[in-house]
């Protein structure tokens, strides 16, 4: 019994992978030492040691016996080293600027992300301060409290004397009514006694006086 991968195996032509796909390259690790390399010939050491290379290798091909040159005059061998390297150089600074290049997109986009949950955050912030100052209005401070606290208390305080002077005078009614009743009552007993002495002095045989037996 078949399968189907087999099937597939056998109906589809087989593909050899080729040498270089078959070459498993760090892309991590090329593109760390390609730039590496970059930065090593931007650097003043390069720019030194590769003058002081040219000159040996012309001044050796000049001044030493014919024998031992190994590049005589129009120094075909330096010229093609040059080549090579400008060869291999100029695409190891393609490729560590493209490195670059991607690390500054990212960069950028991670920046844009940030500015706008910053602006976000500003956004919401503001609009939750926004909301607090109004709830805070609609809010009794410690100030008022305070003064409205003070305001009952006096208010308070009057009322209680208020009612301290009622309660005093409605004890006292009493006791100036009847004091007013004990003297109206000594009042007409010193009159009744005043008639009776009148009365009394006057002759029997003259008439009482009409206006005081009344």
């Amino acid at each position: 019994m078949t399968t189907p991968s087999s099937r597939n195996s056998l109906s589809e032509p087989q593909v050899r992978a080729s040498l270089i796909s078959r070459m498993r390259i760090d892309r991590e690790a090329f593109g760390a030492w390609s730039e590496s390399f970059a930065r090593y010939l931007g650097t003043s050491s390069f720019l030194v040691q590769m003058t002081i290379f040219i000159a040996l290798w012309l001044l050796w091909n000049t001044l030493a016996p014919a024998s031992a040159r190994w590049d005589p005059y129009t120094f075909t061998f330096l010229t093609l080293l040059l080549s090579l390297q400008a060869s291999y150089a100029a695409p190891l600074i393609l490729l560590a600027q493209n490195r670059q290049d991607d690390r500054d997109r990212l960069s950028l986009e991670e920046d844009r992300r940030r500015a706008a949950q910053t602006k976000a955050d500003t956004e919401y912030l503001a609009r939750e301060l926004a909301s607090l100052r109004m709830n805070m209005s609609e809010v009794a401070t410690r100030d008022y409290l305070r003064g409205e606290v003070e305001r009952l208390r006096s208010d308070l305080a009057e009322l209680t004397a208020a009612l301290q002077a009622a309660g005093v005078t409605a004890a006292t009614m009493p006791d100036s009514s009847a004091k007013r009743g004990q003297k109206s009552k000594k009042t007409k007993r010193g009159n009744v006694s005043d008639g009776a002495g009148k009365a009394k002095k006057q002759p029997a045989g003259q008439p009482a006086d009409p206006e005081s037996g009344g």
